[in-house]
């Protein structure tokens, strides 16, 4: 029995006894909360869909305008972002650091790797703007301040194309060539079709059809390699215009810790009112409404 399926029984039992206990209520509500925490768990793994979900993430965080209060604000993003990490049991690891000139950091960029990391952390590109009053200020007056967060995942170079006979439809057909005693009289020539892809190779230059097959296979894995390269150097260009349009004043997500405690997705319109405990990674509902929001 699955999961899913021992709640449901479970929540069924706890209402069937509430009928005569109202004491059973509260396990009924357990179960219901435990049943809606696994079905929002399983419509968020069915948002990763993307190749490259389940790759490490590369997360480089820039301070905006603002001096040391904004260097500041990158280290607090920072610590939120290790925090969120170590809640999951992720690896992190810091590849480059640059420290602010007084305080604070200006840029980090750090790898974090684990079950779709990069799919999860994607949402959190965009800027975020901190109200507060500044710890810098001796006048104690409210500040605003930026960073900008960009999330890429971590890709490896080598590219390795695996290809299912199940998936390949191969086509025989008699060779074209002069006429005369020496006319191919026998279907050598190989025409070899890639069924998810569409791809389509053929050879005929060859003696025989075994020959023919073997130089139109490596055809269409030379094919296939481009295709890849082609797919990633797509995916790549996206990114690339998603970081262009990471601008200042245009904030994914305001953290107001005063006059009012509040943090706000400008995305999802997801609030919360502990900004101390997202800032010390509780994360996950505002990636979740997201995702979902991408669904939608």
């Amino acid at each position: 029995m699955s999961k899913l399926e021992q709640l449901q029984s479970d929540l069924e039992a706890a209402l069937e006894l509430a009928k005569d206990e109202q004491s059973f209520l509260q396990e009924a509500e357990k179960a219901v909360g435990q049943l809606n925490s696994e079905l929002r768990a399983l419509e968020i793994e069915a948002l990763l869909t993307e190749p490259t979900d389940g790759a490490s993430a590369l997360l480089t965080i820039n301070a905006g305008a603002g001096g040391t209060e904004s260097c500041d604000w990158v280290s607090m993003l920072l610590r939120m972002y290790l925090r969120f990490c170590e809640r999951r049991g992720w690896q992190s690891e810091i590849h480059d650091i640059q420290e602010g000139d007084e305080a604070g950091i200006k840029s980090v960029t750090f790898e974090v790797s684990g079950e779709n990391a990069y799919g999860l952390l994607k949402s959190e590109s965009g800027v975020h703007r901190l109200v507060r009053i500044s710890p810098f200020d001796s006048n104690a007056r409210r500040h605003t301040s930026f960073a900008s967060v960009f999330v890429a995942p971590v890709v490896e170079d080598e590219i390795e194309i695996v290809i299912n006979p199940a998936e390949l439809r191969v086509d025989t057909y008699r060779a074209s060539g002069a006429g005369g005693q020496h006319v191919n009289r026998t279907d050598s020539a190989v025409r070899i079709t890639h069924l998810p892809s569409g791809v389509v190779v053929q050879c005929q230059s060859q003696r025989s059809q075994h020959q023919n097959r073997d130089t139109a296979m490596k055809m269409l894995r030379t094919k296939l390699y481009e295709r890849e390269l082609a797919e990633r150097q797509k995916h790549k260009d996206v990114l690339e215009a998603q970081k262009a349009d990471i601008k200042f004043g245009s904030q994914i997500r305001s953290y107001v810790l005063h006059p009012y405690k509040l943090v706000k997705d400008h995305r999802t319109d997801r609030e919360d009112h502990e900004p101390d405990a997202v800032l010390d990674g509780k994360l996950i509902g505002f990636i979740e409404d997201y995702l979902a929001s991408k669904l939608k």
